[in-house]
């Protein structure tokens, strides 16, 4: 968990220097950075979800994650959590709910994030996750100065996903391969490429709801392998 925990402080550091930033910035120039976030996403989405041809498990199971999603609503919960702190923060930022969400997804949807938490989980030293605590460290300067204070709280479901999928690989690491990593990987990133188009406001899809569909990949690729 150690590289968890270095990773939610260089996100807390990252998110206080890019909130003393945002009173600098006009709106004009937030906007600016907001919609290079948002390319950025996208590209980043199409890179991971190339890295498996597995395209029938894929579909699969973004389909049934989004029915289970959509029906669990978890979106609206996250949606409520965020309204919740910010009303106990007596925060007037309007995209609150946005930062929090958006970085969320941003640092936890990478390969790196499933990659080191499973290095770390098998016992080795969190290398990976080290490097990805700086780059999120730099990501939420620039999230947060765009976005505001709710990209600093994206660390509470950022230490539950990360840490726990360490804590899953430390039980059940030698079940995953190769396999199960590209497919988990191109899963995330088709929900980048889906959090991409909400943040350039080409549509609002409701990327929280899409989340289960990283169980389901694990579920459909052990299934496939058995077969």
């Amino acid at each position: 968990m150690l590289g968890t925990i270095i990773n939610v402080a260089t996100v807390i550091l990252g998110s206080t220097i890019g909130l003393i930033l945002h009173t600098r910035f006009s709106k004009r120039f937030t906007e600016v950075a907001f919609q290079g976030i948002g390319i950025f996403t996208i590209f980043l989405g199409i890179v991971m979800a190339l890295k498996s041809d597995a395209y029938l498990v894929i579909v699969l199971s973004l389909i049934s994650g989004s029915l289970i999603g959509e029906t669990l609503k978890i979106e609206v919960w996250m949606d409520n959590l965020g309204e919740k702190l910010k009303a106990r923060l007596k925060s007037k930022n309007d995209k609150f709910s946005e930062g929090l969400v958006t970085a969320f997804l941003l640092f936890c949807m990478g390969s790196m994030t499933i990659l080191g938490a499973i290095e770390e989980g098998l016992g080795s030293k969190p290398n990976l996750l080290l490097t990805k605590s700086i780059m999120d460290g730099f990501g939420s300067i620039a999230l947060s100065s765009a976005l505001g204070i709710g990209v600093m709280f994206s660390v509470i479901p950022l230490l539950i996903y990360q840490g726990g999928l360490t804590l899953l690989t430390s039980v059940l690491g030698d079940y995953f391969s190769e396999v199960y990593i590209n497919n988990l990987t191109s899963v995330g990133g088709i929900l980048l490429i889906g959090l991409g188009i909400r943040i350039l406001e080409i549509k609002k899809i409701r990327v929280l709801n899409m989340l289960p569909a990283l169980v389901i990949i694990l579920i459909m690729t052990w299934i496939k392998n058995l077969l």
